[in-house]
């Protein structure tokens, strides 16, 4: 992007594109032959699997560094989550056997998103520049946040609805679950409706579920892609190179009151996509 005249649209359109191929970065760096992977988001796996074993590991440390004495701020603000995430789970899921497996599974998945949403309080430009200035290719790609991809958010949900699969098996046996499925709710006398129904319903849920986190840091992503337009006179010149000191100035007050805001909105949904986790696997306990 460096050095080039770009549109605001181009600037958007580059930075809403993610990186699926290494054959760029390879003619950055004068290479031939490399893998390309164009079916593939390389960036949103990367930074995904980057802030995974980035929250085991802080959990890890947590664990580990628990003390029966006086815990210190680390350790406390540990307790406190898992806490928090542990009555949660008590208050939805009734099966103690299943908790065991479950409140875990919560506390990881609102970490990992959290992480996950967070890489959205960094400057929309700051991992991008340095990525081309390390490629030498001003038109490589890199997208940081996961949870702007429409991929993850939807692996995330197929995820939590594999689980509640395994749960209602589990829970009815393989022919309770069956026959709820043709049975609920109108009775076995409706049961091709039954089972239309029931379908479509964990299709809805695991969709909107997925949807709802990827709509939210979507549009976040996006927001901070038009304040950063503010700090170039693009209205006028049709170019994000020249700055403006009256946009720019209107630029650091809208970053710093939406990066306030959006804090909270991150926190949000990385604790509503949990709290659903738990509501559709807790609906896989209940019989019909």
């Amino acid at each position: 992007m460096a050095g080039e005249t770009m549109t605001a649209a181009d600037y958007i359109k580059h930075h809403l594109q993610s990186l699926t191929s290494l054959s760029d970065v390879a003619q950055g760096q004068g290479l031939k032959n490399i893998a390309d992977f164009s079916f593939i988001n390389l960036d949103a796996i990367f930074f995904a699997v980057l802030l995974g074993v980035l929250g085991s590991f802080l959990l890890w440390r947590g664990a580990k560094k628990a003390t029966a004495g006086v815990p210190g701020r680390f350790q406390a603000a540990v307790e406190i989550l898992f806490e928090f995430v542990d009555n949660m789970c008590k208050s939805i899921i009734h099966n103690e056997q299943s908790r065991k497996a479950i409140a875990p599974l919560g506390l990881t998945l609102f970490v990992w998103i959290f992480l996950m949403n967070a890489m959205d309080m960094l400057p929309v430009d700051l991992l991008p520049w340095l990525w081309q200035n390390a490629t030498g290719n001003h038109h490589a790609l890199l997208r940081i946040v996961p949870t702007a991809d429409l991929n993850t958010t939807l692996a995330l949900a197929i995820g939590v609805l594999l689980i509640c699969i395994y749960y209602n098996i589990k829970i009815k046996g393989v022919r309770g679950w069956i026959h709820e499925l043709f049975s609920a709710p109108f009775g076995a006398k409706l049961a091709p409706a039954n089972f239309l129904l029931n379908l479509v319903e964990f299709l809805s849920k695991t969709v909107s579920h997925g949807m709802r986190l990827f709509g939210n840091m979507y549009a976040g992503e996006l927001v901070f892609l038009l304040i950063a337009l503010l700090g170039g006179a693009w209205a006028t010149s049709g170019s994000v190179e020249v700055l403006d000191p009256i946009l720019f100035g209107f630029h650091i007050l809208a970053g710093l009151a939406w990066a306030i805001f959006h804090i909270l909105v991150i926190t949000l949904q990385a604790f509503i996509f949990m709290a659903l986790a738990f509501v559709y696997i807790g609906q896989a306990h209940d019989a019909h």
